[in-house]
């Protein structure tokens, strides 16, 4: 399943409840570890991965690390096929894909990220913070019906990224 929130209390509640002890985790946008500290209290015997580039981040989630050691964290942009490459080395599946990159408004380059991420590890559960998505989903309508039931994009097979929308070079192919 797909959630999105914006509120950081929300996002966190539904997170929480979206955890079991054995999980394994990938969040995407970790920053100083507010998030991560809450996977980690919950998520016991699973594996966790933490992701984000911002310098501030390091300091922090390496003291996380030492509290909680089947957390890594990763230094790198959740963008760059290096980065997703590095995460597959470690894992090639995860229960739940979270992901908060800032929570502003624009959506694009969030569904972007969550769209590289989930159709590789697959996920069960995703949760996306990002005020952008929230506005788009509460004003949509549609009459089709086109749904996934898990956290990535079934309907969507195992396409990796389709070459338009490659730009910069940061998006990545499907990983195999």
């Amino acid at each position: 399943m797909i959630k999105i929130s914006y509120d950081i209390k929300i996002y966190r509640k539904i997170l929480d409840k979206l955890l079991n002890e054995n999980d394994v985790v990938v969040e995407l946008g970790c920053h100083v570890g507010g998030t991560s500290k809450l996977i980690a209290e919950k998520v016991e015997n699973g594996k966790i991965i933490c992701l984000d580039k911002s310098p501030e981040a390091t300091p922090k989630m390496n003291n996380l690390k030492l509290i909680y050691p089947n957390l890594k964290f990763i230094n790198g942009d959740v963008r760059l096929h290096e980065t997703i490459k590095q995460v597959t080395k470690i894992i090639n599946k995860c229960d739940v894909l979270a992901i908060d990159l800032g929570g502003g408004y624009h959506p694009d380059t969030v569904f972007k990220v969550y769209y590289i991420w989930a159709s590789t590890l697959k996920p069960k559960h995703v949760i996306i913070r990002n005020r952008g998505l929230v506005d788009f989903v509460q004003t949509s309508e549609t009459c089709e019906n086109i749904q996934s039931k898990e956290g990535w994009l079934e309907s969507c097979g195992n396409e990796g990224i389709p070459p338009q929308i490659q730009e910069f070079k940061l998006w990545t192919p499907a990983i195999k």
